[in-house]
């Protein structure tokens, strides 16, 4: 388990932001950090704006590149996709591989946004990329903070874990 990352969409975001790191460093990061969690507040702000609900979600990509995305409102919800999946179909097109993502939601009465870990279909899409996918998960008594997961540790009993030859080789650890 990585440490509490901080707050989303925070009133008091600069101070929780780390200092930005230069262009060419060799200083390592975190793949889900605050810069990924506010592209993703940043889409849902600007593509909903005034609207009590919104949300969006954003995946960073092994050349560093940063994708976001939103589903579209469908009448029939059995069609409905989820916020990720236009990223990761992007990142695909791309031929890049997705190595971390957050969604979030906006929280209600103004309250910020929360993050929400990954559903299980999403988790399935993200698992193409291996176990070692870096995903924002919501700390149980505030969902306005956040923890970094592999998705081997959000789903220990992943089916496929039985096939260490398929899908991607299984390491403990």
């Amino acid at each position: 388990m990585r440490p509490n990352s901080g707050y989303a969409g925070s009133d008091d975001r600069a101070r929780a932001m780390a200092a930005p790191i230069p262009l060419g460093s060799t200083v390592p990061r975190m793949a889900v950090d605050r810069e990924l969690v506010d592209a993703a507040i940043e889409l849902a702000r600007t593509r909903f704006p005034g609207q009590h609900w919104s949300g969006a979600a954003a995946l960073r990509l092994d050349d560093g590149a940063v994708l976001t995305s939103t589903a579209p409102g469908v009448p029939n919800s059995a069609v409905s996709l989820c916020h990720e999946t236009g990223a990761i179909c992007e990142a695909f097109k791309r031929g890049r591989r997705v190595v971390a993502s957050v969604c979030v939601t906006a929280a209600d009465a103004d309250r910020g946004y929360w993050i929400l870990a990954p559903c299980g279909v999403c988790q399935e899409r993200l698992f193409a990329y291996g176990p070692d996918v870096e995903v924002a998960v919501p700390e149980p008594e505030n969902p306005r903070r956040w923890r970094t997961l592999r998705l081997r540790d959000v789903q220990p009993y992943w089916f496929a874990r039985v096939f260490p030859d398929d899908v991607w080789p299984f390491e403990s650890g």
